[in-house]
Parts: structure tokens; C-alpha cells; sequence
């Protein structure tokens, strides 16, 4: 895989992995725009002024701040561990459906058919709820669904496929089966989980309308607050010693074995912990767009993931949320504008960052800096 994927930076030591002040004030930065600015923007300033930042720019970076957490929590895998998982979409959409069924519950008798069952549930002439929604009418009981569910697939997944030593492209491709398997299965209307068209008309969440300006800042500031925390987490444990192991064992493995250390439970470990960011990365994202659908467990989803990473530059944390965001800042745009050729312009920027920046847009931005550096001193000597 390393012939065609780009190449990660190499991890800095443990002393320059550590938040620096300029990171702690990009970190602070990030805080006064989510809480600060952008409500102020947003519920403030009236609509019409330059300054007012509207709904419909609310909800994409809110929808876009959720795929930062997912190209986050890539990174962490392949980027920090060498393991590269064409799946981490299905973690994603089991998060989002969780919340979904929740929200659904919530609907109540709002719905078109007026009953206490969900509306696809009445069209198919079911009767009563199936099993799996029994604590669904609960947001205690959504939210540890949120994160078990998704981290108890992984944990169970990741413990046979490490213990095999599976690795490499035949890790990536059974990642990627499993996770158009769980798309085939969700659209079978029998499972409950509202077959093609998913779960969608949501009226409330905790009783408050989701519609509403409040409740929708209110979600755009949990999800920059939950970005901020798991990059500030993401850092913490890459600059520890459980980080280092992790490098060690993305740099080669079988030294790390012969040294003493266990790959396995590593491994099991930020695998489990990168599914669970992803699980609440889909919660955040469900109420902000107002759909699940299996669509989101598709392979293309998944590839997405990566190339957000690979994009904004992976081995770096700050890389693959700048990717998410160029990314995806770019789809908008493209798919309004040219809608036809947004998929091969993906293909094509995945191909440059691979052959022409194989440590993506920050390691370029790096590298530029250096130069400038580099030409300042040149002039200060022959000065």
C-alpha cells in the first residue's frame, strides 16, 4: 500500500508533540469562533448585513465539523497506526442511526399517520415496535447506544482480524466488505431501520422543536466543541508513550514484537476509540441534516473518509480536518456549479496529492514555510 498511498509525516518526539502555545492559541481561536463568533453572526447580526451568517451556512459547517471528527479519527488509525480501514463509514451511520431512532421516537403522533409506531412502520403494517427500539424513547439510553454500538462491532472485529494479523490491503478490503454487508442489510425494510429511505421528518429533539435558530446553533456548537475535544484528546495520545508505540508499530511492527510489546491490544485499542469518535460524529450529524440513510454505509462513503486524510495530510491531526474541510467546502461548491464533474475532480485531487504532495495540504504549507525560512536566512548571512 505505501507504493500508491501518500506517505505520512514522520511523528515528531515526544517533546514538539506536545500542545504548544501557538497550538493552545489555535485551540482558543477555534473556541471563540464556535461559541462566540458564529452565534453572534448568526442569531446577532440581522439577515441581509455582510456579516450575517446564515442558516444555510450553519449547517454546513456543522455537517462538515462531523466529517472533520471522522477524517480526526482516520488519522488516528492510518495515519498514527499504518492501518488503513475502508469502513470507518459504517461506524459513522451506526451513530447516526441510533440518534435517528431517538428522533423518530420523538415524533410521536406528529406523523402522517398519527400513531405512536414511526411512519414506514405503519405503511408496512407493523403492529408493534421490534426489540431493538426498546430504549429508543430514551436520550440517556441513545446516547451510551451511540458509543457502544459502534465500538462493540469494532472491538469485536478488530480483535479477530488483529489476532489473525490481517493487515495491509487485505485489512482495508474486509473493512470494506463489512461495511456494504451492513448497507445491504439496513436496506431490508424487515431489519426496522426504514429500508432505502431511512429515518427522515424529524420534529424534535428533548422536546424542543430542531427546526428552531436556537436548537440549531445549539447542535453547531456541540459538534465544535466535541472537534476541539477530540483533537485536544487525538494529541494527548499520540504524544504519550501509548502514541509512540502506536508509530512504532505503523514504522515496523515486528521490532515492536521483539521488543515486548503486545500489537494486538494497541491496535484493538485506538481502533476501538476512532469507531467510537466516528459513532458520535453520526449522532452529531443526524439532527443537523435531518436524514439516515444506508447511503451513508456505502464504500464510496468510507473511501471518503480516507481521502479527507490523505488530502489535508495524515500523521498530523490537523491535516485531515483541513482536508475535510477543503474537501468538502469544494463538493458544495462543485456539486451546485458542476455537478457532473465533482467525482472526477475527487479522483483527480486524490491522484496530485498522491503522486505531487504525499504529505497533503499541511505538508506543503510546512514545506513552503520552510523555504521562506530557509531564503530569510540566506538574505541575513550575505547580509
Amino acid at each position: 500500500m505505501s507504493a500508491v498511498l501518500p506517505t505520512p509525516a514522520r511523528a515528531a518526539g515526544p517533546s514538539t508533540a506536545r500542545l504548544s502555545p501557538k497550538a493552545w492559541s489555535g485551540v482558543l481561536a477555534a473556541l471563540v469562533a464556535v461559541l462566540v463568533l458564529a452565534p453572534l453572526l448568526n442569531l446577532a447580526v440581522p439577515q441581509g448585513h455582510p456579516l450575517h451568517l446564515s442558516d444555510y451556512a450553519v449547517s454546513l459547517i456543522g455537517k462538515i465539523m462531523c466529517y472533520a471528527i471522522c477524517a480526526l479519527a482516520m488519522d488516528l488509525i492510518w495515519g498514527y497506526t499504518g492501518i488503513l480501514s475502508l469502513g470507518h463509514g459504517l461506524f459513522f451511520a451506526l451513530g447516526g442511526y441510533a440518534m435517528g431512532m431517538y428522533l423518530m421516537r420523538q415524533i410521536g403522533r406528529d406523523g402522517n399517520y398519527q400513531s405512536d409506531l414511526p411512519d414506514f412502520m405503519v405503511f408496512l403494517d407493523w403492529k408493534a415496535l421490534p426489540w431493538h427500539w426498546a430504549f429508543s424513547d430514551s436520550f440517556v439510553a441513545t446516547l451510551l447506544l451511540v458509543v457502544l454500538v459502534p465500538g462493540l462491532l469494532a472491538f469485536v472485529f478488530g480483535f479477530f482480524a488483529f489476532r489473525s494479523r490481517i493487515k495491509g490491503v487485505y485489512f482495508s478490503i474486509i473493512t470494506q466488505a463489512m461495511t456494504y454487508a451492513a448497507m445491504l442489510l439496513f436496506f431490508r425494510n424487515e431489519t426496522g431501520f426504514g429500508g432505502n429511505n431511512g429515518f427522515t421528518d424529524f420534529k424534535r429533539i428533548l422536546g424542543t422543536p430542531i427546526a428552531t435558530p436556537a436548537m440549531r446553533m445549539t447542535l453547531f456548537v456541540l459538534t465544535g466543541l466535541a472537534l476541539v475535544g477530540f483533537f485536544v484528546l487525538a494529541r494527548a495520545l499520540v504524544r504519550s508513550k501509548f502514541g509512540r508505540v502506536l508509530q512504532a508499530i505503523r514504522d515496523a511492527e515486528s521490532r515492536v514484537m521483539f521488543t515486548g510489546y503486545d500489537p494486538l491490544r494497541y491496535k484493538l485499542c485506538i481502533w476501538v476509540i476512532s469507531a467510537v469518535m466516528c459513532g458520535i460524529a453520526g449522532a452529531l450529524y443526524v439532527p443537523q441534516v435531518g436524514i439516515i440513510n444506508p447511503g451513508e454505509m456505502s464504500p464510496a462513503a468510507s473511501i471518503e473518509i480516507a481521502i479527507w486524510a490523505a488530502v489535508g495530510g495524515r500523521g498530523t491531526l490537523v491535516g485531515p480536518i483541513v482536508g475535510a474541510f477543503f474537501v468538502n467546502g469544494a463538493k458544495s461548491w462543485f456539486t451546485q456549479a458542476f455537478p457532473e464533474f465533482w467525482l472526477y475532480f475527487l479522483g483527480a485531487l486524490f491522484i496530485a496529492v498522491t503522486l505531487f504532495l504525499p504529505q497533503g495540504i499541511v505538508g506543503l504549507a510546512r514545506r513552503l514555510r520552510g523555504a521562506v525560512a530557509g531564503s530569510e536566512k540566506k538574505s541575513e548571512v550575505k547580509a
